[in-house]
């Protein structure tokens, strides 16, 4: 298997599992395809770019089954993406600060080109009240690595202290829907049962 990421929480929830795979960025105009997917459910838009970035590994890698994913973070009616500078972290924090952060992350496993499988998760965090002194603490902790992170944050690292209640899947919110992914592994017959 391939996985059409360099996301170091998808590699190692694939590594955990004791799965065997290759890793092969997918190159993907993801803003391109979020404009032209303007105005459809976030959920939607997770699905078709996790879908895209099997399909584009799939057609450079011939008979290899590609997994791709993607993870996007809703709140208060907004979108919001990884964050490009401290800055923008820090007023993403604001924004999240008290209310709840809806992640939306997909998967997608295609061969030849063809998506042969593909599936939504959502999971619902609730945002602690962050004063500004706390958010330029956690942020002085946990930037630069949180930068490549929708949400800002990491859960198995000091994100955790961001929320005050989760709803949802473990994997999902690190990242991936991972056991659907498993599951479609197994009806699939890549993976033992």
């Amino acid at each position: 298997m391939i996985l059409a990421s360099n996301s170091a929480s998808r590699r190692a929830m694939l590594e955990a599992a004791g799965l065997s795979f290759a890793r092969q960025p997918a190159d993907v105009d993801e803003r391109a395809l979020e404009a032209a997917l303007a105005g459809a459910p976030a959920a939607t838009v997770a699905l078709e770019l996790a879908r895209a970035k099997a399909l584009a590994v799939s057609a450079t890698q011939p008979g290899e089954l590609v997994l791709g994913s993607d993870s996007l973070v809703v709140c208060g009616g907004r979108r919001f993406d990884k964050p490009g500078s401290r800055e923008q972290a820090a007023e993403h924090l604001r924004a999240f600060s008290g209310k709840v952060m809806h992640l939306h992350s997909a998967a997608a496993l295609a061969r030849d080109g063809v998506v042969l499988w593909s599936a939504p998760d959502l999971a619902a965090l609730h945002v602690i009240a962050m004063s500004p002194e706390f958010i330029a603490a956690y942020l002085d902790a946990e930037w630069p690595e949180v930068a490549g992170c929708v949400g800002v944050f990491r859960i198995e690292a000091r994100g955790v202290t961001l929320f005050e209640r989760i709803e949802g899947d473990y994997f999902t919110i690190l990242g991936m829907p991972l056991m659907k992914v498993l599951g479609a592994l197994r009806d699939l017959g890549e993976l033992a049962r």
